[in-house]
């Protein structure tokens, strides 16, 4: 199994109906796939890898990013009684704790018109691996952080039962609610920080996410709005 949602997509494709909710875990994943076409590799056994199917229906495409929202905000809320203070969000959908990822996922929304028929959740959370190749740069772990090993199911159950409620949130119409408190969880919200956009470095602080998802950052006195390949975070 290449990856969790690649899996997932394959059971769709064989039009077997699939209940909303699925959860297909990895024990070792392989080829996981980050933004960018970014590699994720886990080490086996030691982090915890899957993938949710949903059938948010009732949100629309150009609202896509609300689903990004509450997910993310169900993994943090998961995590943070365990983590604390320093456990961000870093836009669009990266698990921060202090300058260091500790998770990601892709999430890949399958259209039907201009609603969301299906959508695949993949999410890595590195757990208890204590080690990381040079490669992996500023990787963590929740053994890092807190020197011991943590119990991979039980993660996995608190982070499914926080996006259930941030779904719910969203299918409820709490779209504000979901959009602030996603905001208030960033990392550098209203902090000064190095970027780079076309090949520029620049010094420049998070003030919003729009409602369709992009980043504004205010630099000398200026907000400009970026998408996902538009800018990246100098923060090694």
């Amino acid at each position: 199994m290449d990856s969790t949602n690649n899996f997932l997509k394959n059971i769709l494709s064989n039009s077997k109906p699939v209940p909303e909710g699925t959860v297909i875990m990895a024990e070792d994943q392989y080829a996981g796939r980050g933004q960018r076409e970014n590699k994720w590799h886990a080490e086996p056994g030691k982090n915890l890898t899957f993938s949710i199917l949903l059938k948010p229906s009732f949100i629309s495409a150009t609202s896509q990013f609300d689903l990004t929202r509450a997910v993310s905000m169900g993994v943090f809320e998961a995590l943070e009684p365990i983590l604390g203070a320093q456990l961000k969000i870093k836009w669009p959908n990266d698990i921060y704790y202090a300058d260091k990822k500790l998770g990601g996922m892709l999430i890949e929304n399958i259209l039907q018109g201009s609603q969301i028929k299906n959508s695949i959740i993949g999410i890595g959370i590195n757990v208890n691996q204590d080690n990381f190749t040079d490669k992996a740069g500023n990787a963590t772990s929740v053994k890092q952080i807190l020197q011991k090993d943590y119990d991979l199911k039980n993660i996995l159950s608190e982070i499914c039962n926080y996006i259930e409620a941030y779904y719910l949130h969203l299918k409820a119409g709490r779209i504000d609610f979901v959009r602030n408190i996603y905001l208030s969880r960033l990392y550098w919200l209203n902090k000064e920080g190095q970027f780079r956009s076309n090949g520029q470095v620049f010094t420049g602080a998070i003030k919003n996410v729009t409602d369709n998802g992009l980043l504004v950052v205010e630099s000398n006195g200026s907000e400009e709005t970026y998408n996902l390949k538009e800018i990246e975070f100098l923060n090694k």
